[in-house]
């Protein structure tokens, strides 16, 4: 059977329209999406990426990579996500790419988010919620935002027990225990943490369109 991940991916493709720059998140998810758009390569002028990682796929599907500075507004953002709710509210970063992803998704007219059915919840906070921190700030933000919330953050590690750096070179607190209520809000508050650089909820800015890999696919 195919794998509901590349049923959402191949769903997106409907949504690439040609002569277009395509911003593509990273993930699993999209890794389906970037196959599928290597077989339409002529068709489209290129991608703005999120990741490295990402980078190194669409080169390697043959698709032109662009500066987000030089292509202005784009017109479709295609990413997955960690989680999703009723409300279309994301949280992002479990591949430590957020702060890219949510530079592109705000430059996005849509943004679209493919997903397999276990990452819809009715309240997010199940998965940690990243947060992207400047390395000399990372104890100073695990404290404010234990005082905040209550809830744990767990300096992301490697198997090697060294700290995970983001393309950013930035370091990532995962925050566990949550039940996030009020997204919006939350989202908000950590963003005034001094040294915070990204958090990993998309509230303020949700997703337009989530599809949920099936047979068929769930427009949501």
């Amino acid at each position: 059977m195919t794998s509901a991940k590349r049923l959402a991916a191949e769903k997106a493709i409907e949504y690439v329209e040609a002569g277009s720059i395509i911003g593509v998140g990273t993930g699993s998810t999209v890794a389906h999406f970037i196959e599928a758009l290597g077989r339409m390569r002529d068709r489209i002028k290129g991608a703005v990426s999120s990741s490295e990682q990402s980078s190194e796929l669409l080169r390697s599907a043959g698709i032109e990579i662009h500066d987000l500075n030089a292509t202005g507004p784009l017109a479709l953002y295609v990413d997955g996500a960690d989680e999703c709710d009723p409300h279309k509210r994301l949280i992002k970063g479990g591949g430590g790419a957020l702060t890219r992803e949510k530079i592109i998704a705000e430059a996005s007219a849509r943004f679209v988010c493919i997903v397999d059915p276990s990452k819809q919840v009715d309240v997010l906070g199940r998965f940690p919620l990243p947060v992207e921190v400047i390395p000399m700030a990372r104890s100073l933000v695990a404290r404010e935002i234990l005082a905040m919330t209550r809830a744990q953050p767990v300096w992301r590690q490697d198997a090697n027990e060294r700290g995970v750096v983001t393309d950013n070179g930035n370091l990532i607190l995962d925050i566990h225990g949550m039940s996030i209520t009020d997204p919006v809000a939350l989202e908000s508050a950590l963003n005034q943490i001094p040294g915070v650089v990204a958090v990993g909820l998309f509230a303020r800015r949700p997703a337009d369109i989530v599809i949920v890999g099936g047979e068929p696919p769930q427009i949501l």
